[in-house]
Formats: C-alpha cells, sequence, structure tokens
C-alpha cells in the first residue's frame, strides 16, 4: 500500500471555493480505482492549510489517477487557489499499532 500525503496552501478568500470543490469531487477521488482511503486535515494554527492523505493500492493505481481526467480537472481548479507551492510525499508505513 501506498500513502500520498499533499500539502495545500490557500489564499484566505478561495477557502471556500476550495472546500465546495472537494465536497463535489470527493467521492470520485474516494471510488477511483486503488483509491482505498481519503482524508482531507485541516492545520489546527494555520487554517489556509490543508493536507489530503490518502491510501492507495500501489504507486501504478496512484499514477492511473493522477493522469486521469478526474485528477486533471480538480488539479486545475485548486492550483489557481493556492498562496504557497503544495508539497507532496508518497511513503510506506513502516509500524502501525
Amino acid at each position: 500500500m501506498l500513502i500520498r500525503i499533499v500539502k495545500m496552501g490557500f489564499d484566505p478568500e478561495k477557502i471556500e471555493a476550495f472546500l465546495a470543490n472537494f465536497e463535489a469531487n470527493k467521492n470520485k477521488i474516494r471510488s477511483f480505482e486503488g483509491c482505498r482511503h481519503l482524508e482531507l486535515l485541516r492545520d489546527k494554527d494555520n487554517t489556509n492549510r490543508f493536507f489530503t492523505y490518502s491510501h492507495w493500492t500501489d504507486e501504478a493505481a496512484l499514477e492511473n489517477y493522477r493522469n486521469s481526467e478526474l485528477f486533471k480537472g480538480i488539479w486545475a481548479e485548486t492550483k489557481v487557489m493556492f498562496n504557497e507551492k503544495p508539497e507532496a510525499w508518497s511513503v510506506e508505513a513502516v509500524e502501525s499499532l
């Protein structure tokens, strides 16, 4: 399993638009082949910073999503709302208790 964490910072006046876009697409992302889990997290202290935390069956499943029309549409709408460069990490669980 592959875990994907994406950090995104938004212009404060664009947060509601981002949340509406996420709401409209979250079930499509979650039901995309290979996606096993999806969360949207918000930084407690810097409330214009959000993280997506998702589980994918493998790297190929994540790449299929990243190359899909679904992702391209979501990302095109989302990236114009950023006030900082997004960061992303692909990680594997070492231990889970």
